[in-house]
């Protein structure tokens, strides 16, 4: 009987192997996903990968255009008079990052993980906010563009 238990120890242990390296083989063809860019107002937040890149690789100007143009965002409310706050990963920070108010730079580029900025800001013609709502994108890098992350900001009063 000690030949039979270890020729089926050793079916388990290959049948083990096998299913641990086709595991392996699943998880490579995976792709990594983009950092995130996280927006709080209050208690809501919302959170978004990349709209476009966030990969590293340096963006062209027609992708830019195109991509400040996509309306399949993240939207979160905001009160004129609540602070809103913008938080990005290490990997975006590092690159420093810029907050665009409707295609325009509303701060200049930080490499912190996080900043905030007044909700009235975002629906003041001042700015340059028009209506009710207000796109507004981080952009990853500080000479070459290599990511965007947008949301919408809705008023809410």
């Amino acid at each position: 009987m000690t030949t039979l238990q270890s020729v089926v120890r050793r079916r388990r242990a290959l049948a083990a192997a096998g299913a641990v390296s086709a595991g392996l083989l699943v998880l490579s063809a995976c792709d990594k996903p983009t950092p995130l860019a996280t927006v709080t107002v209050g208690t809501a937040s919302v959170h978004s990968e990349a709209t476009c890149g966030g990969e590293g690789e340096t963006l062209k100007t027609t992708d830019l255009a195109q991509c400040l143009k996509n309306k399949d965002i993240e939207s979160i409310k905001v009160d004129p008079d609540d602070t809103v706050r913008f938080g990005v990963d290490p990997d975006i920070a590092d690159e420093g990052w810029t907050i665009l108010m409707n295609g325009q730079p509303l701060t200049d580029s930080s490499t912190k993980t996080y900043r905030t900025v007044p909700g009235s800001v975002f629906f003041n013609a001042q700015y340059g906010a028009s209506g009710d709502s207000t796109l507004v994108t981080i952009k990853e890098g500080e000479q070459n563009v290599t990511g965007l992350w947008s949301f919408k900001l809705d008023k809410d009063s």
